[in-house]
């Protein structure tokens, strides 16, 4: 048995595959222990984990609007949310999560150690340990560098000259653009001792591992992958949280059925929401509409069109013929696994990368938030009626059958703890990790 100590922070969509690596791990029989903000304790429980709380770092939890200190929804430009993502968690209390994770490693004395990205803290603080970590990436993000499709564009792959000029262009934009979090970044390094880096990117390399929790067949992969960053697959167990459903009508009738849900988190869906819901209402199918972080609307939805709060996915997703969601990586990878097609309408983060990979995977297409319910309603009959958009999800969910079953994650989990009584250095880029017994 090793002992196992993952940190993460409630930020919606990233904690449930991150839970889902703990819950397989204790299910193994190791003792494993999550650090987090006070709003994961059920969850963590659930999973059979021993649970902590941040004492140092601010708390979270974006699935609760009304106590979301983040609001990343507020500000209009996305240079604007990105800095208050960027000052509420990944970058300013840096320190903070440092000295938390070091604390709990004191107290815990782990084997090997998963640190949620959002938290670059927790890798500098993880760094510093010496203990042998896994950096888990749980959206399309990767260090800038040659041959990477710029972050939170929603661009395709790069093709020829000017491809690869709109690449090398944007990136250096989003260098500088999170140029804001090197100060904060830097002083927690000082604190601990280390040398400060040039960028804050370099944090994603200096970790034993980084475990990408996708499909390798799903992410643009950039040519050059350090042999460090690993693809793991999707982490598809259901949370905790959502109340057991009966589905409100006949499971044998004909007429398809599509699935909205627009995420866990609020991001002003409202308009977006209620145009999903008219454009069902113009379609000979049975909508199924989860409401998740929004009020529900003034009006009543037509009599095709099922509203309501909230439901597990996994009863929902074997019924239905397409999914309309927000982007959301978990809501998109529950949506393939199961061959279901996608209208992908993205509200931002991460969200519109994977309506580009939706639609290079053929397994769907990528509508804006601001569509009239004519088009939403138009994208939904294509991606029903056209044989092709089923076939490419369907693809994307034999390969995605194949990582649940392989569960790299665990294995390379399980392996790092492994490293933990060896007496060489792991050596990952230019960051030598000594591991203490």
């Amino acid at each position: 048995m090793n002992r196992f100590l993952f940190l993460m922070v409630e930020a919606g969509g990233n904690v449930p595959p991150q839970m889902s690596i703990a819950r397989r791990l204790a299910a193994r029989g190791h003792d494993v222990h999550v650090l987090a903000d006070r709003a994961v304790e059920p969850e963590a429980v659930n999973a059979g984990c021993h649970f902590h709380t941040f004492i140092h770092a601010p708390q979270h939890n974006m699935r609760d609007k009304r106590t979301d200190v983040i609001r990343d929804w507020e500000p209009a430009s996305p240079p604007a949310q990105i800095r208050r993502m960027g000052d509420h968690v990944m970058f300013g209390p840096s320190a903070a999560y440092a000295r938390d994770l070091l604390e709990t490693i004191d107290r815990v004395r782990p084997d090997a150690l998963a640190v949620d990205c959002l938290s670059f803290g927790a890798i500098i603080g993880a760094e510093k340990s010496g203990i042998p970590a896994a950096l888990l990436i749980h959206f399309l993000i990767h260090a800038p560098a040659e041959g990477v499709t710029p972050f939170g564009l929603g661009l395709h792959p790069a093709h020829g000259l000017l491809g690869r000029f709109r690449d090398h262009a944007l990136l250096a934009v989003m260098k500088r653009l999170f140029r804001f979090g090197l100060a904060p970044v830097n002083a927690a390094r000082q604190e601990l001792g280390l040398a400060p880096v040039r960028e804050v990117f370099e944090q994603l390399h200096v970790l034993s591992r980084s475990l990408i929790l996708t499909s390798r067949e799903y992410d643009f992969v950039p040519p050059g992958l350090p042999e460090h960053v690993r693809y793991v697959g999707p982490q598809l167990d259901d949370p905790a949280w959502p109340d057991p459903w009966t589905p409100p009508w006949s499971t044998d009738s004909r007429v398809p059925l599509v699935v909205v849900s627009l995420g866990s988190t609020y991001q002003r869906q409202e308009r977006t929401f209620g145009a999903i819901v008219q454009a069902l209402g113009k379609l000979p199918v049975r909508g199924f509409a989860m409401l998740g972080a929004v009020d529900p609307p003034a009006s009543p939805p037509p009599s095709n069109v099922t509203v309501i709060a909230s439901a597990p996915h996994r009863f929902v997703f074997p019924l239905a013929s397409a999914v309309v969601c927000h982007g959301g990586h978990g809501t998109v990878m529950k949506s393939l696994a199961h061959g279901l097609p996608l209208v992908v309408m993205p509200f931002g983060r991460d969200q519109k990368d994977n309506g580009a990979r939706v639609e290079e995977a053929e397994a769907g297409l990528s509508l804006s938030t601001n569509a009239s319910p004519a088009r939403i309603a138009a994208t939904i009959r294509r991606v029903i009626e056209e044989p092709g958009f089923r076939e490419g999800a369907q693809r994307m969910a034999a390969v995605i059958e194949r990582d649940v079953r392989e569960d790299r994650a665990v294995v390379e989990m399980e392996t790092l703890a492994t490293l933990h009584q060896s007496p060489t250095p792991l050596t990952v880029g230019q960051s030598q990790l000594c591991h203490s017994a």
